[in-house]
C-alpha cells in the first residue's frame, strides 16, 4: 500500500456477525443472518481537514467504506455532520439484545462474577477496590487484564455497562486481544472465555491484524469507544466507534531517555522486582491510533486510516514530542463536526511522557495540535510525565475533567486530575497530590494504579466512579472501581460494596 496513491474509492460489506480483516479491498462476507432489508453503513472520509496547520498538508483521498448490516429500522437523518448521541441511550436500546441460542466453548465458562477469585476474598481488605479479576485458566484473558472503557446505557427498562479490555493468555506474551463484558450495575461483571458468538454474547470481540503491513499486528488496545450518528456514517441507527492503540514489531530505538526511567511500550504488567527478568522489559515498539465500526459493540470493521499502514495517523518528525509512538488515543465529542482526540508519547528531549490533542470533523481524519501536558514539580507523583488520559465533560458547569496517569521519578504509578475550561490547551493540574495512589502491601493493586476511566453518573448525588487497572505483587493485574466522596471529584474512595 501506499499513503500517497491517486484517488481510490473502497467498499466493503460486511454483515454484522462478522469479524472483518481491515477495509482494504471490495471484499463480501457471507455469514448466517436473518433475512431482512439490509440497512448500508457508509463512512465517508472528509476532503478538508479540520484545522490546517501547514500549506502543505495532503488532501484526504475521497473514500467509501460500506458495512451491510442486518437491520429493518429506518435511515438516520441527513445532517452533514457527526452528531452525539445521548451517551446514556444504547444503539438499537429499543430492542432487547439477543441472547444465546445454543450452546458454545464460551457460553460454558462466560457466566460468572469477577468482583473476587480465588487470589482475593471479595470481603478482605486486600480486594478493596476489585471489581474484575483475570479470567479463568485457559481463557483468552488469564495472564492480564487492563485498559478498561467502560460506558453506562439507560433504557426504560434497564440500566446495562458495557467494559471493553485488553487481555492476554499465557503463553501468549506479546499478543493482546479485545473483550467486552457486561453488567447491570458497573460492579458484577459477565464475562466470556473465548470468542463472541452472537449480538448478544461477551468474550473476545477483536484480534491483532493478520495483514503483515498493518500497523497493529502485535497487539491491541482499546482506548475510547464513541457512540455517533453521522451523514458519514449512513446507518440505521448511531454506532460504536472504537478508538484503540495498535503496535507493531516495529522497535523503536530510545535515545538520550533518562536512565532512572523504565521505558517499554506496550508496557507490561509483569513489572520488573528487580531481578532483571521481565521477558521484553524495556522494549519500545511502534504504536499508532486505530478506528474500528461496530453496530452492536461485538463485531468490529476496522477503517483505513491516512497512514500506509491502516493508521490514522503518524508519529511525529524526528524532534517532535510525539516522534517515539503514539498511544492511547482517548477521543471525545465536542459539538457539531468537532472530535478531540487525547494520546500520549515519550517525549525524548525533554525526558518525560506526555499528553497531546488532535482535532478531527469527521472521527477519521485528524489535525494535530500539540502537546498539553508533561511532567510534573519536583518530587510530585507525575514528575517523569502523564499519560493514558481520560477526558469527560462534566454535566454540572461543562468543564472538561481528565484523569490521567502520573508517572513518579521513581517509576511508580498514581492517578491525577486536571481541568479545563474548553478541553483543549488551558488544563490545569487539580491539585499536587494524587486522586488515587497503590493501595497498602497486602493489597491487589499496592504496585500501582493506572489507565483511569472516568464514568459520570447522573442521579440525585452526582457520582463519579473511577475504573482503573491495577499491579499487584508479582505483576499480577485487575481492575478495581473508587467512588467519589460528594459531588465533587476532590477525592476518591475505593468501592467496598453496597451501602443501605
Amino acid at each position: 500500500m501506499d499513503a500517497a496513491a491517486t484517488t481510490i474509492s473502497k467498499t466493503v460489506n460486511v454483515l454484522a456477525t462478522s469479524i472483518p480483516h481491515r477495509t482494504t479491498n471490495s471484499t463480501t462476507l457471507i455469514t448466517h443472518c436473518p433475512y431482512t432489508r439490509p440497512n448500508m453503513l457508509v463512512v465517508y472520509a472528509s476532503r478538508t481537514p479540520f484545522f490546517s496547520t501547514s500549506p502543505t498538508l495532503r488532501s484526504a483521498r475521497n473514500r467509501v467504506l460500506t458495512l451491510t448490516l442486518c437491520s429493518t429500522k429506518p435511515n438516520i437523518d441527513s445532517d452533514n455532520y457527526a452528531t452525539d448521541k445521548n451517551s446514556t441511550v444504547e444503539p438499537n436500546s429499543n430492542s432487547k439484545p439477543q441472547r444465546r441460542a445454543t450452546s458454545s466453548s464460551n457460553e460454558t465458562l462466560s457466566s460468572h462474577s469477577s468482583s473476587s477469585s480465588s487470589s482475593y476474598s471479595s470481603s478482605s481488605s486486600s480486594s478493596k477496590g476489585l471489581v474484575f479479576d483475570l479470567g479463568a485458566t485457559n481463557s483468552w484473558d488469564s495472564a492480564e487484564i487492563g485498559s478498561p472503557v467502560v460506558k453506562r446505557f439507560l433504557s426504560d427498562e434497564e440500566e446495562r455497562w458495557y467494559m471493553w479490555y485488553h487481555g492476554r493468555s499465557d503463553g501468549k506474551f506479546g499478543s493482546d486481544s479485545l473483550g467486552l463484558a457486561l453488567s447491570s450495575n458497573g460492579i458484577h461483571w459477565e464475562r466470556g472465555a473465548g470468542l463472541v458468538r452472537s449480538s448478544g454474547d461477551v468474550g473476545l470481540v477483536m484480534n491483532c491484524s493478520k495483514d503483515w503491513w498493518a500497523f497493529d499486528t502485535e497487539s491491541i488496545r482499546p482506548s475510547a469507544v464513541v457512540i455517533m450518528s453521522s451523514a458519514k456514517v449512513r446507518a440505521s441507527s448511531a454506532v460504536y466507534w472504537l478508538y484503540y492503540t495498535g503496535f507493531s514489531s516495529e522497535k523503536v530505538e530510545v535515545v538520550d531517555a533518562s536512565s532512572q526511567l523504565h521505558l517499554e511500550n506496550p508496557e507490561r504488567v509483569c513489572i520488573n522486582d528487580g531481578n532483571g527478568e521481565n521477558g521484553k522489559s524495556g522494549k519500545v515498539f511502534k504504536s499508532l491510533p486505530g478506528l474500528a465500526i461496530s453496530q452492536d459493540g461485538r463485531h468490529w470493521a476496522r477503517i483505513e486510516g491516512e497512514h500506509h499502514t491502516g493508521a490514522l495517523f503518524d508519529v511525529g518528525s524526528e524532534r517532535e514530542w510525539d516522534s517515539m509512538f503514539i498511544a492511547a488515543p482517548r477521543v471525545i465529542f465536542h459539538g457539531s463536526g468537532d472530535l478531540r482526540m487525547y494520546y500520549h508519547s515519550f517525549d525524548v528531549e525533554n525526558g518525560h511522557f506526555a499528553i497531546g490533542i488532535a482535532r478531527s470533523r469527521d472521527g477519521i481524519k485528524w489535525v494535530k495540535l500539540g502537546k498539553i501536558m508533561g511532567g510534573g514539580l519536583r518530587g510530585c507523583f507525575d514528575e517523569f510525565g502523564v499519560m493514558n488520559a481520560c477526558v469527560v465533560r462534566s454535566n454540572k458547569d461543562g468543564k472538561y475533567v481528565m484523569a490521567y496517569e502520573g508517572v513518579a521519578a521513581d517509576g511508580g504509578r498514581s492517578i491525577g486530575l486536571a481541568v479545563s475550561p474548553d478541553g483543549l490547551k488551558d488544563w490545569r493540574r487539580f491539585q499536587d497530590e494524587a486522586i488515587l495512589k497503590p493501595s497498602a502491601d497486602d493489597g491487589w493493586d499496592n504496585r500501582g494504579v493506572g489507565s483511569p476511566c472516568l464514568v459520570q453518573v447522573d442521579g440525585d448525588t452526582d457520582e463519579w466512579r473511577l475504573y482503573y487497572r491495577g499491579i499487584g505483587n508479582g505483576g499480577r493485574s485487575g481492575i478495581g472501581m473508587a467512588v467519589s466522596q460528594g459531588s465533587e471529584i476532590t477525592s476518591f474512595r475505593r468501592w467496598t460494596g453496597f451501602h443501605l
